[in-house]
C-alpha cells in the first residue's frame, strides 16, 4: 500500500484528492497538513511514500518545506501539486529535490500516475510544465541562478522582474503583500549593490550576456 501525505491550505482540495486517493487500489492518504511547518512535522513523524505538496501555504512554504523533508529523510518523494508554472517556480522546486511537478488542473489517473511514478523515483512533470522545462533548458543561464547571494524567492521575484513584471502582477502571482514584495525588491538592491529597478534588470542582463 502507498502512503501519502496531503498538504494543501484549501480544506476542499484536500477533500477532493483524498476522495480520488480513496477509489484507487493500493493507495492511502496517512496525514494532511494545511501548512508547511505542520507537513514537515508530519513526514517525517509518519515518513509517507510521497508527500503531495502545494507551493503557496501559510508560513514555511512548500519548496521551502520540500527542502527540509528530503534534507531529513531524502526517501521521502515529493510531487508538487500547483496552480503555478512559472520558470522560478519549477526550478526552485526541483533544486528543493521535489522529484515530480503537475498542476492542479490535472484529471484523476494523472495525479495518481504522477504519485507512482514518483514512489518509483522516476521524474514527471505535467504537459505545460515539461514544455517549460525543456524551453528553459535549452536557454543561456538564468538571471536568477548567477546571483547565489540572493535567496530562492529573491531570485523568483528578479526573475519576474526581469520578465516585466509589476510589483502589483508580483504580489498576486506569488500571493504575497505588496509590502512584502517591497521589502523582497528592497533586498535585492542592497544585495546587487544598484540603485533602483532598472539597475537590477541591467544586472541580471549584463550577467547572461544579454
Amino acid at each position: 500500500m502507498l502512503r501519502v501525505l496531503l498538504a494543501d491550505d484549501h480544506p476542499m482540495f484536500r477533500e477532493g484528492v483524498r476522495s480520488i486517493m480513496e477509489s484507487a487500489p493500493d493507495l492511502t492518504v496517512v496525514g494532511e497538513a494545511a501548512t508547511g511547518e505542520e507537513v514537515v512535522r508530519l513526514a517525517l513523524e509518519l515518513a509517507p511514500d510521497v508527500v503531495l505538496m502545494d507551493i503557496r501555504m501559510p508560513g514555511l512554504n512548500g519548496i521551502e518545506a520540500t527542502a527540509r523533508i528530503r534534507a531529513a529523510n531524502p526517501q521521502i518523494g515529493v510531487l508538487i501539486c500547483t496552480m503555478f508554472k512559472d520558470d522560478a517556480s519549477v526550478i526552485t522546486a526541483m533544486k528543493a529535490g521535489a522529484r515530480g511537478y503537475i498542476l492542479k488542473d490535472a484529471d484523476r489517473d494523472d495525479i495518481i500516475r504522477a504519485i507512482w511514478a514518483v514512489a518509483s523515483g522516476e521524474a514527471i512533470f505535467s504537459g505545460d510544465v515539461a514544455a517549460r522545462m525543456i524551453d528553459f533548458a535549452t536557454k543561456p543561464m538564468q538571471p536568477l541562478e548567477m546571483f547565489t547571494e540572493l535567496t530562492y524567492r529573491e531570485r523568483e521575484v528578479l526573475s519576474m522582474v526581469v520578465e516585466g513584471h509589476a510589483n502589483a502582477e508580483i504580489s498576486k502571482r506569488l500571493e504575497l503583500s505588496a509590502k512584502t514584495v517591497s521589502n523582497y525588491m528592497t533586498n535585492i538592491f542592497n544585495k546587487l549593490q544598484v540603485a533602483d529597478r532598472a539597475g537590477a534588470i541591467a544586472k541580471a542582463k549584463e550577467a547572461t550576456g544579454h
